[in-house]
């Protein structure tokens, strides 16, 4: 059996993404955080959310960094990394991330919402998700994932 690194999410941006270029090849990385709630809520307390790093790199870097605001809901495919590096005091880190590999609006369709109506498909747009369709993905907690 093959080994297998696949996540899925959707939540909301907890900041605009930020945008870096890397020093050896000067390719675009946009990183961002998405707060994405727990499934199951313990009664008497308010829901819990995880607070997730991603990162996509090029083109689609670029697309996240256009049309991607803070608030925004948003799903994600993509693959777990852990990484390290030592800081100038020789200190080890450790961050585990999101590494971006499809990413679609997950808002409620909106009446003029231009971005989620004209985004490229290449960047894992659905087929018909404009204005005026009959897709729609629900903004509430309702959905079963």
């Amino acid at each position: 059996m093959k080994n297998m690194n696949k996540v899925i999410l959707m939540g909301r941006l907890t900041r605009d993404p930020e945008v870096r270029y890397t020093q050896t090849s000067n390719t675009l990385v946009a990183s961002f955080t998405l707060a994405v709630n727990r499934r199951f809520v313990r009664q008497g307390e308010e829901r819990q959310a995880d607070f997730l790093n991603v990162v996509a790199w090029g083109k689609l870097g670029e697309f996240c960094s256009k049309y991607y605001k803070k608030g925004q809901q948003v799903a994600i495919t993509g693959r777990i990394q852990t990484r390290t590096w030592d800081d100038e005091q020789g200190q080890k880190h450790y961050i585990t991330e999101i590494v971006a590999e499809e990413a679609y609006f997950a808002d409620s369709k909106r009446e003029g919402d231009g971005a989620s109506a004209n985004f490229d498909a290449t960047f894992g747009a659905m087929p018909n998700a404009g204005v005026g369709s009959d897709f729609e993905i629900s903004s509430g907690d309702d959905l079963p994932f």
